[in-house]
């Protein structure tokens, strides 16, 4: 028998019957069923391999619709409040030309006094308090940082000018700590001392910070050691940023660098 002749026999049995049933298929056929039968079943493979994926994009459509159509009329809304904001911006401009105010200028004018945030560490849990509460003499350093002292105590009789406490230069805007515990006593505005505070302690001792660019506290307020009083500046007769800081004990003036016993 020739190769084109060549036959596939399928035999088909029920169970329970005794005859079966022959089916004659010319090769062909049957390698055609074969290859057809696998395309087919790829193609249903690839049909749910994307039609998962599609089906759920296809079930968001109607939620993106709905939040498009949200975002433009939040979009119409803020160009609504643009345009007020345009005319209200004109009509306040028609103002100002009437009553002759001058527009203010565009930049704010740089100045040396304008505040810097500086670093702040905290303390550990474990670690003692630094400072003690109530009244108290002035026995810390009023700053968080060393500074640089650029003059000192100045005796009166001294061939130099007299100075009393000493000035030591930090960054506008540092945080100016109460040395000690005690009530403040004045807080205000001095042609030689800028802005300042005097602080009354324990033990007859008075602390004097001044040149600061701003004040935190109020006459009578209580203070505790270590709060913050005052942000340093360059207030009053000063040529540059820096505290002045001074203890005086029963009206004489004291050097601070011989109370103070704990710096920084």
């Amino acid at each position: 028998m020739r190769h084109k002749d060549r036959r596939v026999t399928i035999v088909v049995h029920t169970d329970g019957e005794l005859a079966s049933r022959q089916y004659r298929l010319p090769l062909w056929a049957f390698e055609a069923g074969k290859w057809s039968a696998l395309v087919i079943g790829l193609l249903i493979v690839l049909f749910f391999a994307f039609a998962g994926p599609i089906g759920r994009a296809a079930a968001r459509v109607p939620g993106l619709e709905r939040e498009v159509a949200r975002l433009e009329q939040e979009n119409s809304r803020v160009q609504q409040l643009a345009a007020a904001l345009n005319r209200a911006e004109s009509n306040y401009q028609e103002l100002r030309s009437m009553l002759g105010v001058k527009a203010p200028p565009d930049k704010a004018a740089v100045s040396p006094d304008l505040m810097h945030s500086i670093a702040v560490r905290a303390r550990p849990p474990s670690a003692p308090l630094r400072y003690e509460s109530g009244t108290s003499e002035p026995t810390h350093w009023p700053l968080d940082i060393p500074g640089f002292v650029t003059r000192g105590q100045v005796r009166p009789g001294d061939p130099a000018e007299s100075h009393p406490g000493i000035d030591i230069a930090v960054p506008p805007g540092t945080p100016v700590r109460a040395a000690g515990g005690g009530v403040v006593e004045a807080a205000g505005t001095d042609p030689a001392y800028g802005q300042f505070v005097l602080l009354r302690h324990a033990g007859g001792f008075e602390t004097m910070y001044g040149h600061a660019s701003r004040i935190l506290v109020r006459e009578g307020d209580s203070t505790q050691a270590g709060q913050v009083i005052a942000l340093s500046g360059n207030s009053g007769r000063s040529t540059a940023p820096h505290l002045h800081f001074e203890i005086r004990r029963e009206g004489k003036s004291l050097d601070p660098l011989t109370v103070v016993k704990q710096e920084n």
